[in-house]
């Protein structure tokens, strides 16, 4: 196969147009803000390999599986590699798109494996964590069982987004636009509360990147009193706010136009 070669004005323009870089929703606001100037030049260094883009996703999850995996190392440096990690696994997930759309390469298999990179990471996180503050692999217990059964939740969290496309497209409905009109609550207390939340984003506690970097405060504070007493402490809410985040998200659902067949016309 022909590699196609670009300058990187070229590359930019094929592989960082508009439709993507101004999507609201599946666009990362630290893709946006600083990794989507760094995945041009990784795009541009992997182009001349030949690998496919979902060759890049596949590294894309071995790097998160792999930065969740090191949290249950007991240290400092742990938590500081598994933020580097998820840092990384964002602007790889970044390349893999850029890569498709300038060898003009798609294929569901590609959606299909991004699902599975975020899904296994987000879910992985919190159980890294919960054997992390148990002190290890060699002392598995209560804080570990928190950590698994906030995966679980944290994985349901993401299914309730994912299966609003498998209802759609079973009722023969069209797919969603990436924009705020069809994400909007109808209930006047609940889109209060929805605008509040833009404010103090919590919802996106569970998404890679926000959990690293978390982590990394929590544990340096942690480092500076000793033991792990800050990071248990998040460990112990984290369920809770798993569950209640996830509630939030399946009532944002139904009350919202994206189960709706629009109106005949």
């Amino acid at each position: 196969m022909t590699i196609p070669r670009f300058t990187m004005a070229e590359l930019r323009a094929v592989a960082q147009p508009p439709s993507t870089m101004n999507r609201r929703n599946a666009e990362h606001w630290a893709g946006a803000l600083y990794l989507r100037k760094g995945s041009i030049y990784l795009t541009r260094l992997l182009l001349p390999t030949g690998i496919t883009p979902n060759g890049v996703t596949w590294l894309m999850i071995g790097i998160g599986a792999g930065g969740a995996a090191v949290l249950v190392w007991p240290s400092w440096w742990a938590v500081l590699i598994c933020a580097l990690a998820m840092q990384l696994q964002i602007l790889v997930d970044c390349s893999d798109g850029e890569i498709a759309r300038a060898r003009k390469l798609f294929s569901p298999a590609g959606v299909y494996l991004d699902r599975i990179g975020h899904y296994t990471t987000e879910a992985l996180l919190p159980i890294g964590l919960g054997v992390h503050v148990d002190g290890g692999l060699g002392s598995i217990g209560g804080w570990t069982t928190l950590g698994a059964l906030t995966g679980v939740v944290v994985l349901l969290n993401k299914a309730f987004t994912d299966l609003v496309h498998v209802a759609r497209a079973a009722a023969k409905l069209p797919m969603l636009a990436d924009v705020e009109s069809v994400t909007v609550m109808r209930i006047g207390l609940l889109a209060k509360l929805r605008g509040g939340l833009k404010a103090f984003p919590i919802f996106r506690v569970f998404i890679s990147i926000e959990f690293g970097l978390l982590l990394l405060v929590l544990a340096s504070i942690d480092a500076i009193i000793g033991g792990h007493h800050v990071l248990r402490g998040f460990t112990a809410i984290m369920l809770p706010l798993a569950i209640v985040l996830a509630g939030g998200h399946l009532l944002a659902v139904l009350l919202s136009s994206r189960l709706r067949a629009p109106a005949p016309e």
